[in-house]
């Protein structure tokens, strides 16, 4: 997805109040910034995912980064309205194995849960690995179901399962 495209996105619609946990490479932190805004978020927080190996040991080779090798990744965290979140409760630094390719640590939905236990939960372009009791998850290669758009009739006051609008995949023979 482009740049522009990301930014377009109706996000600004699934909650009026509520957090976001917000994945962006080295290079796009810079843009990761500018949604959460456009999308009605004020940054509060960055946590940072050190990428180990199988050894458990700081990753220092791989293909990503322009002038160095990205041993990191960067999560912003943005808040809207006035949640009921439980704060000082997690540390910002979250070291873990990489696995499959954009696979992201699965120690950010404990934070997630931990953060907000009372919130509905939601996550965009959800991959089959990564789906989980109590999430709603959306995503183009999730099996059989694709996000066509989402409705407005009027702005939910928090997450609702009902303004997604599915439709069944096709099945390829």
């Amino acid at each position: 997805m482009k740049d522009d495209e990301m930014k377009e996105l109706k996000v600004a619609q699934l909650q009026d109040s509520g957090i976001m946990f917000l994945w962006v490479t080295g290079r796009a932190m810079e843009i990761g910034r500018e949604c959460l805004e456009i999308w009605g978020y004020k940054m509060i927080e960055e946590i940072i995912w050190v990428k180990l190996n199988q050894m458990q040991k700081i990753i220092r080779t791989g293909r990503t980064g322009h002038w160095l090798n990205h041993s990191k990744e960067h999560c912003l965290v943005g808040v809207k309205g006035n949640p009921k979140l439980f704060r000082n409760i997690d540390c910002d630094v979250i070291a873990s194995e990489v696995r499959e390719t954009s696979r992201k640590p699965d120690e950010l939905y404990a934070i997630a849960e931990r953060v907000c236990p009372e919130g509905r939960k939601i996550e965009l372009f959800a991959r089959p690995h990564n789906r989980r009791p109590g999430w709603f998850s959306l995503g183009n290669q999730l099996p059989y179901l694709s996000l066509i758009h989402i409705s407005e009739p009027t702005r939910p006051l928090y997450i609702s399962y009902a303004v997604f609008c599915l439709k069944k995949k096709k099945k390829k023979k």
